[in-house]
């Protein structure tokens, strides 16, 4: 006969107990003792910016002050030209402190970052995982995802679907050609290279059809990722598309003001 809830969560209790005396938990990001397997150190955890208001409505990137936001909350940029996709949410200031945790997961083999990343985007864009009907990851090229072995945004993606009980597509979406790295260059030129590089899969186009589609990413920079995916999805019939991303590279024309 199998176990009752209240045998199979004593179960779990006792696995854990068995494997925190194995394995001591230590922090997700340094090696400090903590008290639960998947948490951080207090001085770890401090050093995280959670990404909140005053941001801009549309693309959430972060203000000094609220007086930096337009009319209806807007940034300037958003003013000149809106994004086609609905609104964007980060759950973290992209700095140290969320790079600590992002680029191990990254580009360091630690999926296990994946659950604990997740559910901090699970706070920061919970009005965006009610309102969806799908969850899609931004996608890898393929000689990209053949040398890291994963994609950190479908991991992103799925765990964000257990939380929230939606569907997942992880493969709906495809880079249909290699860009170099963005990191250097400036949103004009992001949107240049980006245009045209995604597409849907056949089955993707059906399954999109009529959908309100949340597309997650790890961290959100420009936002011409984001917006190439939006175009795609939308051209293939999405009613709307909203961006969760776990980290906002914050504009450094923005931050600069004084």
């Amino acid at each position: 006969m199998p176990p009752s809830a209240p045998g199979r969560l004593l179960l779990a209790r006792l696995g854990a107990g068995v494997l925190d005396a194995l394995l001591p938990p230590h922090c997700l990001t340094c090696e400090a003792a903590v008290e639960r397997q998947g948490t951080q150190c207090g001085d770890c955890f401090r050093q995280l910016a959670r990404l909140t208001a005053p941001f801009c409505a549309k693309c959430g990137v972060p203000f000094l002050h609220a007086g930096q936001a337009g009319p209806g909350g807007l940034c300037l940029a958003c003013l000149a030209r809106p994004p086609a996709y609905g609104a964007a949410r980060a759950a973290l200031r992209y700095d140290a402190g969320a790079q600590r945790l992002i680029l191990p997961f990254k580009h360091g083999d630690r999926t296990d970052l994946a659950a604990p990343l997740a559910e901090k985007m699970a706070q920061a864009g919970a009005a965006l995982l009610a309102a969806c009907d799908l969850i899609v990851p931004v996608p890898l090229h393929w000689r990209r995802l053949l040398s890291r072995r994963y994609n950190q945004a479908a991991l992103l993606a799925q765990r964000l679907a257990r939380l929230a009980g939606k569907p997942c597509i992880p493969d709906l979406l495809r880079r249909t050609r290699a860009t170099p790295p963005l990191g250097e260059l400036g949103a004009a030129q992001r949107a240049a290279l980006l245009a045209g590089a995604f597409r849907l899969t056949d089955r993707g186009a059906r399954r999109v059809a009529g959908q309100r589609v949340l597309l997650v990413d790890d961290v959100m920079t420009s936002g011409a990722t984001a917006e190439a995916c939006a175009l795609a999805l939308l051209a293939a019939g999405a009613t709307a598309v909203d961006v969760l991303a776990a980290a906002r590279v914050p504009d450094p024309r923005l931050q600069a003001e004084a």
